[in-house]
């Protein structure tokens, strides 16, 4: 597993690189719905991604945000997304990355996250640990959520429909404050290495959140989905934490799902 995660590494600094050359030239962009986005520098990684893997691993699935599923009838299966963070790249908003995530017969077994900006490769494999640009991460040791500060998303599409805004002001009430970044890939990278101490979202997709998860889990974190089911990259929604406020995160979670309301908005 080793060799294919440094197969991984490759690839995505590769995807990164290019990444960062459209970035510093500017590009416009297309709409895919009412507000999703799609780039030219999108279009370009996903075919170096693909074309690199397909080579480097003939027989192995590919699951990727822009072209779809490649099936060839394999247990492994690779979910890559070759920009997170298009509305950010596409107005210029430095926080974007490459990210992939190698699954094995259901299980998640290899991911890397690389942000050519800030030149930080996160990668992790199962069993071996997390590191990033090769040295070893934890998550963070905040032992309650008062002292712990999260990030969150909110969808492109649709978002007069989603209730995140209701978790969202509840936990910002209830901690140091929440961040939201635009990138999920980023935020879960950054539970790993100890720069958030949580994180959760609704509606993300198998390939936002694969290598992030992999990396939180080797990294000493903890995942469930929101009412504190197993965690899982095709579930409704995620909860990524450190480990100690996990249980604390989902009582408050538990609290906005039924209605009761810690702390009330303010009157205008």
């Amino acid at each position: 597993m080793a060799e294919i995660l440094e197969t991984a590494i490759d690839i995505a600094r590769e995807a990164g690189s290019l990444l960062a050359n459209y970035y510093e030239r500017g590009i416009g962009f297309d709409l895919k719905g009412d507000f999703d986005l799609v780039t030219e520098a999108d279009r370009a990684s996903e075919h170096l991604v693909v074309e690199r893997l397909q080579s480097s691993f003939p027989q192995h699935n590919i699951l990727g945000e822009e072209g779809g599923l490649r099936e060839k009838n394999s247990e492994f299966c690779w979910y890559v997304d070759p920009l997170d963070g298009t509305t950010n790249f596409a107005h210029g908003f430095p926080m974007f990355n490459v990210t992939m995530a190698l699954e094995r017969a259901g299980e998640l077994v290899a991911g890397v996250i690389y942000d050519p900006l800030r030149r930080e490769m996160f990668a992790a494999e199962r069993g071996g640990g997390a590191f990033l640009n090769g040295r070893r991460i934890r998550t963070s040791r905040a032992s309650g959520l008062e002292h712990a500060l999260l990030a969150t998303g909110f969808p492109s599409r649709k978002r007069h429909e989603n209730v995140n805004v209701h978790f969202f002001h509840q936990v910002a009430m209830s901690s140091h404050g929440v961040r939201r970044g635009g990138s999920a890939a980023l935020d879960l990278a950054y539970v790993a290495c100890g720069r958030l101490d949580g994180f959760w979202e609704f509606g993300l997709n198998p390939w936002d959140m694969a290598a992030g998860l992999i990396l939180v889990r080797e990294a000493g974190g903890r995942y469930s989905d929101m009412r504190g089911g197993p965690g899982s990259i095709q579930g409704e929604h995620i909860a990524v934490s450190n480990g100690p406020i996990h249980d604390e995160l989902l009582a408050l979670f538990a609290d906005v799902f039924a209605g009761r309301y810690r702390y009330r908005l303010p009157q205008i």
